[in-house]
């Protein structure tokens, strides 16, 4: 067997393979046995016919075709793993020559593993940044937390913002109604934007028992292209002025919510909290920043197989959300104003970012020899189980071996990305004290 090789791209390659007589034979005594199965020989119980005599029963062509598929799939691991490169996926074989019995020739081209230069993962220089929790955080939460509590009163005064009004409307384009421009007794908070521009602010300075028509424009960018920058007529009638009472702010109020005696004690728990989310929010940012560094001190090539299944996995995300509130990956594209091409263009950036982080910390982990025990992949597959136990159709892909090697594969992944942020952890504080 000849083997060469040419590069494509850095993530592609071409491997051309010659096969001479002696590698056909092996393959040709293969096919034969194989055919053998499927011929009738007088004399002979169907399987048991020698292969001498099975040979001058089967059709040449077949036997051709057998014995150059045998030759082809026995060869192509062999010449790349010759060439010492890693495909990604099964390759494209194209024949170029083939005489039988002779000489069989074929070029091979698949997307393979990188070659990756990793940076220096031990010094990464990248500073936690620490979020603290300020006081106008605080206050935003109270802010919130007193919105909750607020009673509503009727009111016999024109609406202004921040008041719910309680209307009818029914919107029209040319004079023609359109699906989802009406409701009856629809409650609206002004100022929420629930509406397009100009509606919310429309309506303050009318007394209830007013009809009035708002004379707006869809935006540009609005969700539903049928509506994008139309001009229309809402016509409303305001039925009801409500008025939010907010609580006062003192000890009665914190002891409203929760086990709490002053208003001191409910700000600092709400302080705690910020600060517990705070950290949580530091520690992703940290490693994300780590792997951003070490992507940017490696030389990583991302192919553009991984990144097209990067985009499948983020595209099944979205759907999986959309799912929940009875959405298609259709009506996610209408709200966001996007064909699919031109979601595919904005995400490939992100997909490829993706790519290459986990190509660069599958590299720290081999360099680290960090991997991940049976034992806990099963018990990570057993808690998968759990909570999957009312999908048959999530059992059963548990059961696959290539989703047991995809679990572990992640496992690895976020045991290397700790081990990352405990290296880099422990290099920051020498940093600190050395200054």
């Amino acid at each position: 067997m000849k083997v060469t090789t040419k590069n494509l791209s850095e993530t592609k390659v071409e491997v051309t393979v010659t096969l001479d007589q002696n590698d056909l034979k092996v393959a040709e005594e293969q096919a034969i046995l194989r055919l053998s199965k499927e011929i009738h020989v007088q004399g002979f119980r169907p399987g048991k016919v020698p292969a001498e005599i099975a040979k001058k029963n089967i059709n040449p062509n077949d036997l051709a075709s057998t014995t150059a598929d045998i030759a082809v799939r026995r060869t192509v691991p062999k010449a790349f793993d010759e060439a010492k490169n890693i495909p990604l996926v099964i390759p494209n074989v194209d024949i170029v020559k083939f005489v039988p019995c002779e000489v069989l020739e074929y070029k091979a081209v698949a997307e393979i593993v990188p070659e990756i230069k990793l940076g220096d993962y031990k010094n990464l220089k990248v500073k936690r940044e620490e979020f603290k929790a300020k006081k106008e955080d605080v206050d935003d939460v109270v802010a919130r937390v007193r919105s909750a509590y607020a009673e509503k009163q009727v009111v016999k005064r024109a609406a202004k913002m921040d008041d719910e009004v309680v209307i009818d409307f029914e919107g029209s384009l040319n004079g023609e109604k359109f699906e989802g421009g009406a409701a009856k007794d629809f409650k609206l908070k002004l100022g929420s934007h629930q509406f397009i521009p100009g509606f919310e602010e429309g309506i303050v300075g009318h007394n209830s028992g007013d009809r009035f028509d708002l004379e707006l424009t869809f935006p540009k960018d609005y969700h539903a292209e049928k509506l994008a920058g139309q001009k229309t007529v809402f016509n409303v009638l305001l039925k009801q002025v409500n008025e939010f009472i907010l609580p006062e702010l003192n000890d009665e109020f914190a002891q409203k919510c929760g086990p709490f005696k002053t208003m001191d004690d409910l700000r600092s728990d709400i302080e705690n909290n910020l600060t517990e989310q705070n950290k949580v929010k530091s520690d992703e940012k940290f490693k994300d920043d780590l792997v951003s560094e070490l992507v940017k001190k490696s030389k990583i090539a991302a192919p553009e197989v991984l990144i097209k299944d990067q985009i499948r996995f983020i595209k099944q995300d979205i759907e999986a959300n959309a799912k929940v509130q009875g959405l298609s990956f259709e009506d996610y594209l209408t709200q966001t104003g996007q064909t699919e091409e031109d979601w595919k263009k904005q995400i490939k950036e992100l997909a490829e970012a993706r790519v290459k982080a986990s190509l660069a910390l599958q590299m720290v982990a081999r360099e680290e020899k960090i991997d991940i025990e049976d034992e806990i992949v099963d018990a990570k597959i057993n808690e998968l189980r759990e909570v999957y136990k009312k999908s048959k159709e999530a059992l059963n892909n548990l059961k696959d071996n290539n989703v047991r090697q995809d679990i572990k594969n992640r496992m690895v992944i976020e045991k290397t990305l700790n081990f990352l942020v405990e290296l880099n952890s422990k290099a920051e504080k020498t940093d600190k004290k050395s200054k």
